[in-house]
């Protein structure tokens, strides 16, 4: 974990051949918070980044570096004293080249807060 403490898996599940549930906590009261935002913290979009490709790396068992994104799209800020939970869908597939494709939607109760598509390498 590239930040200690910022955040707990509380369960992750595969639930189709390539398909994966991660439920997760965020940790209000970490540090990146006090200065992302004083009084209005709002999760940071390259925090969120890495906790996808941590997931990933747990999902894989393998060391990854991300090598392109070809789709990210925030659409809602997550604000962590208000929905520390979160739900993330993600669709895992390794190709013959060793890549590993990730294909991921993440939600705080229903609503949509952040997609993404990129491609990550093994290292």
């Amino acid at each position: 974990m590239l930040l200690k403490d910022f955040y707990k898996i509380l369960s992750l599940e595969k639930t189709d051949t390539q398909k994966y549930l991660a439920i997760i906590l965020i940790n209000e009261k970490h540090d990146v918070f006090k200065g992302h935002f004083p009084g209005n913290p709002i999760m940071p979009g390259v925090c969120m980044m890495q906790i996808i490709k941590e997931l990933t790396e747990q999902i894989t068992q393998f060391p990854l570096i991300l090598q392109t994104l070809s789709n990210v799209k925030f659409m809602a800020l997550i604000n962590p004293d208000k929905t520390p939970e979160l739900r993330l869908e993600l669709d895992v597939t390794i190709t013959d080249e060793d890549l590993v494709k990730v294909k991921n939607a993440t939600f705080f109760n229903e609503t949509v807060a952040l997609k993404l598509s990129g491609v990550y390498k093994r290292i």
